[in-house]
C-alpha cells in the first residue's frame, strides 16, 4: 500500500509548528526542514518527528523540493506551518493512496481563518492548493511568488478542506502584503507585463467588486468587506510597484524572497 510523507519547511514557527505536526500524526513519515530558526521551532518539531533537518535558505521552491528528496515515500503532502490537516482530510488522503490514485497529484480546497471567522468567500475560497503529489511525476516550480507544484497530467481534486491560519492580525496582514507585492511586481516584470494608467485605475475596483459581490464577500459581514478591500489593495499595490520598476530602470531590485520573520507564503 502506498504511504505518505509529510514535508514542512520552517523558520521561527514556534507558535505554529506543534499544531501543524499534531494534525499529521497519522502520516507514515514527517520531514521538517528548518532554515535557522532563532526560536525553539526545531526543538518543538523534534518532539513530533526525529526527521528534522537544518539547511540554509535557497528559496521557497528549492527548499520544498529538497524536503521532498528527504522523504521516505513517493507520495508527498506538502504542509505549511500555519496550516492544519483536519481528520476528515486525513481520512480522505489515506483512503486515496490506499487504492490506486487516478492522478499524479491532487488539489486541496483551503479555508483561511482571519478576523475571528472562517472566510468562505472572496478570492480566498476555495483557494485550491496542489499539495498532495507523487514526487516521481511532480515538483515545485521556482517563481518569485506563488510557488506551486507542477505534475505530469491533470490533477485530481479532494473534497475536504485544509485549514489555514494565515495572519495573527491586520498588522501582520499588511506586512505580508508589502513583502509579497514587491515579489509580485518583480514576477510580472520578468514575464514582460506592464502597468498602465488604465490598469491602475480599473483593476483594483474590479477586484473589489469580484471579491465582495461576485465571490460573496458581502456574506461575511465586516470581515468580508475588509478582506475584499485588502485583496483589491494587493492588486493596486503590485501594479503600482510594477509601474515604478518600469519607470526607473535604475531602481534597486525588490527584496528577494525571505523567510523572515516567519516562513510565510503569498497572501
Amino acid at each position: 500500500m502506498p504511504q505518505v510523507s509529510v514535508t514542512v519547511i520552517t523558520r521561527n514557527e514556534a507558535s505554529n509548528i506543534a499544531r501543524a505536526l499534531e494534525s499529521v500524526a497519522w502520516a507514515d513519515d514527517v520531514v521538517v526542514v528548518d532554515c535557522g530558526s532563532t526560536d525553539n521551532t526545531v526543538a518543538i518539531a523534534r518532539r513530533y518527528t526525529e526527521r528534522v533537518f537544518v539547511r540554509d535558505w535557497p528559496g521557497y521552491s528549492a527548499q520544498k523540493n529538497h524536503a521532498a528528496t528527504l522523504a521516505l515515500h513517493d507520495w508527498i503532502l506538502s504542509l505549511d506551518a500555519d496550516e492544519r490537516v483536519t481528520p476528515a482530510l486525513a481520512g480522505e488522503i489515506r483512503a486515496l493512496v490506499a487504492g490506486e490514485p487516478g492522478a499524479r497529484g491532487y488539489r486541496i480546497p483551503r479555508v483561511t481563518w482571519h478576523l475571528g471567522r472562517w472566510i468562505r468567500s472572496t478570492d480566498w475560497y476555495p483557494d485550491y492548493q496542489l499539495r498532495l503529489y507523487d514526487r516521481r511525476a511532480g515538483s515545485w516550480v521556482a517563481r518569485h511568488v506563488h510557488e506551486s507544484v507542477r505534475i505530469d497530467g491533470q490533477p485530481g481534486t479532494l473534497r475536504h478542506e485544509l485549514e489555514h491560519y494565515a495572519y495573527r492580525d491586520l498588522a501582520e496582514h499588511f506586512e505580508t502584503l508589502a513583502r509579497y507585492t514587491d515579489l509580485a511586481a518583480r514576477q510580472m516584470r520578468d514575464e514582460g507585463r506592464r502597468a498602465t494608467f488604465a490598469g491602475l485605475a480599473c483593476h483594483p475596483p474590479l477586484a473589489f467588486l469580484r471579491n465582495y459581490v461576485l465571490k460573496g464577500g458581502v456574506r461575511d459581514g465586516s470581515a468580508g468587506l475588509i478582506v475584499s478591500g485588502l485583496n483589491a489593495y494587493y492588486v493596486f499595490l503590485k501594479l503600482a510597484k510594477l509601474w515604478e520598476l518600469q519607470r526607473d530602470t535604475s531602481a534597486p531590485e525588490p527584496r528577494a524572497p525571505s523567510p523572515e520573520p516567519r516562513q510565510r507564503r503569498s497572501p
